[in-house]
């Protein structure tokens, strides 16, 4: 099985944003020795809790300090870029850390509404215009427009050797045509989705066209997961992350809860375990049989993990407990 993770750089309650930052990296050097295939890093604005707003410049300190492990944005969120920009940046990662670059591409603003209009005035209608701009940044990255193209004696420099591994993310339908119509690899984000993911993935699979060194569909699902020693106690480090959405959901900018947190708000307010959404939680066996459940529910290439706690040293030991289980021999 290949194992892989999406980090979203969290800040803890008492960390700095630099901490968070050195704490991807130290994940990032864990899943590399430990033997998980890729790590990825989200992108978003204005919101407190989380450190990674430039994903690319992450993945360029954390490539240069790991050796084998791919590395990408999870995602890059088009709509507020040109497509030229991004691909002369993904282009120079890959020349810079050959065969490990991943370019994961996605339609969300990743923040406020404010921050949105603070990085671009057209976000409506670059969403709108997303398959033109998904269409432009792979003929860039793939050195394939027309010849009578406006951009077809445009290069992307540096051209890499080898092309940063485009795919596109997202949670409906219609991500997963769009990456199938293009010729990408698709992950389809399990973790924070409503819709039907075998629909997606029956949607992305049947409509799959070869459009440039993918020569089949490749697919990723994600999903959240903590594990443990017991059960008990990765129920209990769950927590933080289910207050931590419960309040960012109620519009509050916080970072990530302490247990202490955790404790005052069920005090006040009842329990929160019944309130984990979609959260695989506990030890080794049992969160290996999940994992199991879901590759063969959904037939996907590769797992990514995302495991979000207040203390790094708990979540550097979920990976390993996982990895221990499905990546050992």
């Amino acid at each position: 099985m290949k194992l892989s993770i999406l980090d979203q750089s969290p800040i803890a309650s008492g960390q700095n944003a630099q901490e968070a930052l050195q704490a991807s990296l130290l994940l990032a050097q864990e899943a590399d020795r430990l033997g998980y295939h890729r790590i990825w890093f989200t992108e978003h604005h204005d919101l407190p809790g989380l450190a990674c707003s430039v994903p690319e410049v992450l993945i360029s300190y954390i490539g240069a300090q790991t050796k084998d492990i791919r590395i990408g944005s999870g995602a890059l969120l088009l709509p507020h870029y040109k497509p030229y920009r991004v691909a002369e940046t993904y282009n120079m990662l890959a020349a810079l850390f050959p065969g490990r670059i991943d370019l994961g591409i996605g339609r969300a603003p990743g923040g406020s509404a404010e921050a949105t209009m603070a990085l671009n005035d057209d976000f409506l209608q670059n969403v709108y215009k997303m398959p033109e701009s998904v269409k432009e940044l792979l003929n860039f990255i793939r050195e394939d427009f027309p010849e009578d193209h406006l951009f077809s004696k445009v290069s992307a420099a540096p051209v890499p050797c080898i092309q940063p591994e485009p795919w596109i993310l997202g949670t409906s339908e219609k991500s997963a045509i769009l990456a199938a119509e293009n010729g990408t690899a698709y992950a389809f984000g399990e973790f924070m989705s409503e819709n039907d993911g075998m629909e997606s993935f029956r949607q992305y699979r049947e409509r799959f066209r070869i459009k440039g060194e993918l020569k089949e569909p490749k697919t990723i699902v994600t999903v959240a997961a903590i594990c443990a020693e017991t059960e008990e106690y990765a129920k209990e480090i769950a927590l933080s992350n289910t207050l931590w959405q419960i309040q960012m959901g109620l519009g509050e900018k916080i970072k990530v809860p302490s247990m202490e947190d955790v404790r005052k708000y069920e005090k006040e307010n009842g329990s929160l375990e019944m309130k984990h959404k979609k959260m695989i939680m506990g030890t080794p066996s049992q969160v290996k049989q999940r994992l199991l459940e879901i590759l063969e529910k959904y037939q996907a290439d590769e797992i990514m993990l995302m495991t979000i706690t207040h203390k790094l040293e708990d979540k550097l030991n979920s990976y390993r407990l996982i990895a221990r289980e499905l990546l050992d021999g």
